[in-house]
Formats: structure tokens, sequence, C-alpha cells
């Protein structure tokens, strides 16, 4: 049965309206590259108990090659379930949609049948499609779940989309928000000009996905003219792959950006600001940037490994691992920034977690 945003529970949709945390859920492997369910269900855990309000799954840090492998819908279901066991308080759970129509849409209609609230479409796979193309793409996939748009960045093979799109994009009937990853300013404002001339920003929501980006894209206002006067928008939360680690942080961090909002009327101390900087110097770590993110999965393991809530940072792809010196990246950001970690949080409750 196709899902429309009519159709989502009452709390998970304020829950996006007033913006959440959504760590990208990775795939735990043991040292064979087999599904270790164990160390998911620990996974899912941790994120549940740090406070985040959704899981994303079947998404790029999941590796795209679950499917391959035939573990979409285990990887779907394990998330599911397990976030159902430990907790009842609501979470918006995202499912991750690629390929050609037919594809996604299949996957669509398998995270419905899971209990799933979204669908978050790559376009990568269609990358060369026209624009024309890619709207009756999504257009098709909406018809079965409410759609999380994204704009991937091209390192990583998604298509350089216009205003124009995103303003499409937005009139989509259910299309629920915006995932915006293009690790790229002008991009960036794209969407929201796309967004803001369908009218569609109130309705809309627009989750950072800008992980070289995080806090300034959650501080900072973003304008956009209309009818000759300026509309406002914020981004509401993030979804994101550096939000696999250090989550506990992560939840606390975007309370203290809403709660300076709220309290000074949009004015940021010179602290908060500053923590942009500090944040982006941990993801060009753990996203390997100095090795053009090849190790941007594997990175986020090593951490996770380096808690305890890994075993290894085997990724599906034996050739897919950390970046040269990428590992005295990861020290060195622990070094200068270990205050932003949540080790502590995980050590408390890791065996807890892995029972």
């Amino acid at each position: 049965m196709a899902l429309q945003r009519s159709d989502l529970p009452a709390d998970v949709l304020a829950l996006l309206a007033q913006g959440t945390v959504i760590p990208a859920h990775p795939l735990a492997l043991d040292a064979e590259r087999q599904f270790d369910r164990r160390r998911q269900r620990a996974l899912t855990r941790y994120y549940t108990d740090a406070g985040a309000g959704g899981l994303a799954v079947g998404v790029h840090t999941t590796q795209f090659s679950i499917r391959e492998r035939g573990l979409y819908e285990t990887v779907l279901r394990a998330a599911a379930e397990d976030r159902t066991a430990w907790t009842d308080r609501p979470m918006a759970m995202v499912a991750g949609l690629c390929g050609p129509t037919a594809q996604a849409r299949a996957e669509a209609r398998t995270a419905v049948g899971l209990g799933y609230h979204a669908g978050l479409l790559s376009l990568a796979a269609v990358a060369s499609a026209s624009e024309d193309e890619l709207i009756a793409h999504c257009e098709a996939v909406a018809e079965e779940i409410p759609l999380i748009g994204f704009y991937l960045q091209t390192v990583v093979g998604g298509p350089i989309l216009s205003s124009d799109f995103w303003r499409r994009f937005a009139l989509i009937p259910n299309v629920l928000a915006i995932k915006v990853a293009p690790f790229n300013r002008y991009r960036t404002i794209d969407v929201v000009r796309g967004v803001v001339d369908a009218r569609a920003e109130e309705r809309v929501f627009l989750y950072t996905g800008n992980d070289d980006h995080i806090v300034l894209d959650l501080a900072l206002p973003f304008s956009a003219m209309r009818d000759g006067a300026l509309v406002q928008v914020r981004f509401r939360g993030g979804l994101l792959g550096h939000w696999s680690v250090w989550t506990a942080s992560a939840v606390q961090q975007l309370a203290q950006i809403k709660a300076e909002i709220a309290a000074h009327d949009g004015a940021l101390s010179p602290a908060l600001l500053a923590l942009d900087s500090r944040v982006t110097d941990c993801n060009a770590a753990f996203f390997d940037v100095k090795n053009n993110f090849h190790g941007c999965i594997a990175g986020c393991h090593e951490v996770l490994r380096r808690q305890g809530l890994l075993e290894g940072i085997w990724c599906l792809d034996p050739a897919e691992g950390m970046g040269a010196g990428q590992g005295e990246e990861i020290d060195r950001v622990y070094r200068l920034h270990g205050d932003l970690a949540d080790d502590a949080f995980v050590r408390d409750n890791l065996a807890r977690w892995l029972a």
C-alpha cells in the first residue's frame, strides 16, 4: 500500500518539522564481511539512546552495495525492529532509495511495508537524465512513499541540479523534505531559492547534509527574494553521515543552537559560531577529505571501532577502507577536539547495547 504524507503519524511529522538529528546508519560486518546482527542492533540502540530523532537506513553510509548482496530488506527490517523494541518514543524512519525508477519504487514499497515514514531518494544512478526526466522519476517514486530529496555532492555521483529543478521538486505533493548535501554554498542556495519559489518553505523541511558546514547550516538563516520581499528559511535539522559518530554530542549541539536562536532572537555567541570550524575539522578526518573521500565510510567505522561499537572497519567491498594517513588524522582530531566526542556516554552504555 502506498504511503502519503497525510498518513504519517502526527508526532513524527511534528518531529521533522521542529528539526532533529537523523544519523545515517552504518552497516556492521564481521571479519568475514558478513552481516553482524548483534553489533547492528547495538548501533541502533546507541543512536536511540543518544537522542536521535530518526534513523536513515539503506543510505550511502549503510553502503549502497547492500542491494547487490541481498541485504537491503534485511538491514531495513533490523533497524525498524530494533528501534521499536528499544523505545516507544516517536522517531522518523527514513529508507534510502536508489536506482532506476522501477528499482526505487520497489525499494519504496519494501520500506513502507516495514513501517518506514519516508524515502531519501538518491539520483546518482540516473544522474545523466534531463531535469524533466528526473522530475518524472521523482514523481513516480513519490506515488509510493513521502520523499526526502537528496542533493548529493558530485564527487560521489550526484548530478548538478538547477534552482528550477528544486522548485519543481518541492511542488510534488508527497515531498516531505530535502537533504541538502552538495558540499557547495552556491548549490545549497539554489535549493533554498527553489523551495521559496515554490512557496513550499513551510511544507518542505530543509535538512543539512553538508557535513563540511553542519553548525552554520543549522545556525544561520538563509534568505531568498520572492515578489519583491525577502523570505527567510532555516534548516530544521540534519541527516548526516557525520552524525553516525559522536551522536550524543550532535544532539547536544543542535539543542544548543536552537536554544541560542530562541533566547537571543537569532543572535549567536562567538563560541557557537566558532564550533563550525571545529566540527568541520573533525569531518575532514572522518570523511578522508585528503584522499578525496576514499575512506568516508571506513573512517566513521574506525571511530565506532575505537568506541567498541564495531569490531572492525570492514566494508562489503574489500577495496573500500581508510585512506592513506586517515588514521593519523583521526588521532589528531581526537587530541584537538576530544571534548566533542561522546566516548564516555558510549563507555557507560556499551555492555547494555551489546547484550
